[in-house]
Parts: structure tokens; sequence; C-alpha cells
């Protein structure tokens, strides 16, 4: 479930095009930018990241659901699941580094020896450091921890993004013990956001708004798509922090990831951005599309219907409504224009919204048969897209958060083909 989309779109559009085209993202990177990016200025200076009081909550919440559901501990690797409880980063290697979780005690680490004293100075919490030399076995290591916390013969619960050499390399050394997902318990916390993560994720939203109508106001004619995607990271570096898009122009807006063909602006082309920003690990993610000069009645009347059928998804987002109802009133106003049925195109090919918070996408989906009741604290993009093969591609994105009295927009939804902001 928790893939990151940006870093696919990054590479299978906007880098691949930027190449294709001889380098024009760097160009652009490196060159004098457009006036109203040089006009952008740092909104970061005031962020306030995740206390440790926060974390410990969260673990503490973690170890209750793994009691309730009788399992004894997870095992985590580097990723959003270690950031979300430790607020550690790590990078993946051959080497494990890892934490183990426990229903009951203090958490434990598993650190290749001679990257002791790095790791001891980013762990911030947990003072249990497991070591073992390049000759020793890691597993042996992850076998001590479950053994001290009293876990022989009990449930332990492999993180997702888990890769399966180090699972099996447990599995090898701690034969006794029953192996399950650890799902139920990373998606029982991260699902739903603290006032702090949705004030995060606020902010990612407002400065993907403003990096976006910056780059819209840079287009030139016959700019390529590296072009313009290299000026919406310039966008986002200006006001403080890392983001990027994929963008297509005209009939391969039509593509919902891009196309890596090579693309130059030109009048009457639809454009489509899609993509954000992260602040302290939490991501947004917005989709604008427009028309690069006066729109067709055609491209009018296909946005029109898009926004209706984005309005009706946020619309049946209630609480307690499972999370397929939103995806069949988006469908339903696709399918009653004469698009589809299901997902044949023209019309909506995929899912009407996905979970999003520390990746792009998470835990859970608007999407036939997830039965999932909505609750406050849980966030969604409300993204169908109408496509036509061979004519462009309409997609508005917007991600919502679920309060007590149903949802609301990080963002204020696009007002027309004419004013995409």
């Amino acid at each position: 479930m928790c893939t990151d989309r940006r870093d696919f779109l990054r590479l299978s559009a906007g880098i691949a095009g930027a190449t294709l085209l001889g380098g024009s993202l760097v160009h652009a990177q490196q060159g004098s930018q457009p006036e109203p990016i040089r006009r952008l200025r740092r909104l970061t200076d005031n962020v306030v990241p995740i206390t440790i009081e926060e974390r410990n909550g969260r673990i503490e919440k973690a170890q209750k659901l793994m009691r309730d559901q009788h399992i004894d501990a997870i095992y985590i690797e580097p990723g959003s699941s270690m950031f979300y409880y430790t607020g550690m980063r790590w990078g993946t290697s051959e080497r494990m580094f890892a934490m183990v979780l426990p229903a009951r005690g203090e958490i434990a680490w598993v650190c290749p020896k001679f990257e002791e004293e790095r790791a001891r100075e980013l762990i911030k919490m947990g003072k249990d450091i497991r070591t073992w030399e390049e000759d020793e076995s890691p597993y042996q290591r992850v076998a001590e921890i479950l053994k001290d916390r009293g876990v022989r013969t009990g449930t332990v619960g492999i993180e997702e993004r888990v890769r399966f050499f180090l699972y099996d390399g447990i599995r090898q050394v701690a034969p006794a013990v029953k192996f399950v997902s650890a799902t139920p318990i990373t998606a029982g916390g991260r699902m739903f956001k603290s006032p702090a993560e949705l004030a995060l994720m606020q902010l990612a939203n407002d400065i993907t708004i403003v990096a976006y109508k910056a780059t819209r106001d840079s287009m030139t004619e016959g700019m390529t798509q590296g072009e313009f995607a290299g000026n919406c990271a310039a966008a986002f570096r200006a006001l403080g922090t890392s983001g990027g898009i994929f963008v297509s122009f005209g009939k391969y807006t039509a593509f919902p990831h891009g196309s890596s063909t090579p693309q130059r602006l030109k009048e009457g082309d639809v454009v489509l951005m899609d993509g954000g920003c992260e602040i302290e690990g939490y991501e947004s993610d917005i989709t604008r599309t427009f028309v690069f000069g006066k729109p067709t009645d055609r491209q009018r009347q296909i946005w029109d219907l898009e926004k209706k059928a984005q309005d009706a998804a946020i619309a049946a987002a209630k609480v307690g409504a499972p999370c397929e109802a939103v995806d069949a009133a988006a469908r339903k106003v696709i399918t009653d224009a004469g698009f589809g049925p299901d997902y044949k195109v023209p019309g909506l090919p995929h899912r009407t919204g996905h979970g999003i918070g520390l990746d792009g996408h998470e835990w859970t989906n608007f999407v036939r048969g997830n039965k999932t009741p909505i609750q406050p604290g849980m966030c969604f993009s409300d993204e169908p897209t109408i496509v036509i093969y061979g004519e462009f591609g309409i997609r508005l994105e917007d991600c919502l958060y679920i309060t007590p009295d149903g949802p609301k927009f990080f963002t204020k939804q696009s007002e027309s083909i004419d004013e995409p902001f």
C-alpha cells in the first residue's frame, strides 16, 4: 500500500523528458529563473516538528494495538514507519539496521558495529542498541532481543517495507516464532493524523499551490516538459523545501502518469501538472489541469465534468460511510455522462483516491470493494480522472482530511479551466 508515486513520476516523465531533450531540466535549474519564481520567499522558517512526546504516544498506541491483537513485537527497517515512531532516518543497504518494537518493554535497535557511533548520534528514543560485526549474524541479534522481551514462541509482525532476505534470515534463527503482517499496527496508527501532522500537511499543500502558481505563470510557448518541471522544482526550493512534479502537454495528458515522449508546449495544449512537496516528511499531492491559451468548448466541457465528479466524491466522504462509496459517487457522474463504464476509457481508469501522510500513497483507498469506514483523522486524495486517448486527459486532485463534521480540503479547489488556482 505505501508506495511513493512521486519518485516513479519524476523518473518516468519529468526526468526522462529532460534527458531526451538534451538536459533542459539541468539548464532550467542552473540558469536564471523566471520572474515569478525569483519573487518567491521561504515559507518554512516556522515549521513545528513532531515532538518526542507525540512519538512516545504513538509507541504506546502501537503497543496497545499489539496486545489487543496478540502480536508480541514488530520488526521495522528504515522507512516511513521507523520515522513515524522514532524520528529516525537511515538508509537501507545489504547490512541490517532495524528496530524491534515489543508489545511490552523498551524498543531495541540492531546496528552494524562500525556504524554504532553515528547511530547513537541519531537515535533519540530507546537505549538498547545491539551491534553486530561484519562476520556475525544480525539475525541472531534480533532473536536475542525477542528472547529478552519474552518472545520465544510468540507472534512477530513484519512491517510491510521489510525486504524478504531480512525476514527470511530472522525466521531461520527463530523457527518457533510465528510471523504475521504488522500492517494492522502501523496502519492502525499512521492512518489517523494528529493536529500536529495535519498542520505539517497543511503547510505542504499551501506551499505546493504557491509553487504551482509561479510555475504556471512562467510558462512560455515552445518550452519542454523538462523545463516546466525544472521551474517547479526551483519554485519549491525558493519556498524552502524540496518537491517536484511530472507534467504533460496536449494529448499526452491522457496518460494518467505521464509520457516519456518529448513534448513542447504550444497554444491550445491542455497542461496537466501533478506532484507536491514534503514538510518534516509529510506529503502533499495536487494536480492541476488547464489550457495554455483559450480552451475549446470540448476541453471546457470535459473539465467541468471532472470538477463535478470531484465534488461528488468529497460530498460522499461522510464519517461512517465506506471508502468505496466515494469512488462510486465520482464514477457515477462520469458514467452518467456517457463514459466508461467501470474502468474503461474514455472514462475513469483508476480508483478515485488514496490515503496520504508520510508516504504519498498509504492506507487506505477510495476504491470499489473497500468497506473501511471513513473516520476522523483520515487523509485522502480526491482525484477522479477523465482519460480520452488521442485527445487529452483532465485530472483535478486535492487532498482532504476527515473531521468529526465531515471532509475538508487542505486546498481551495480549481474554480474553472480558466482559473485553476
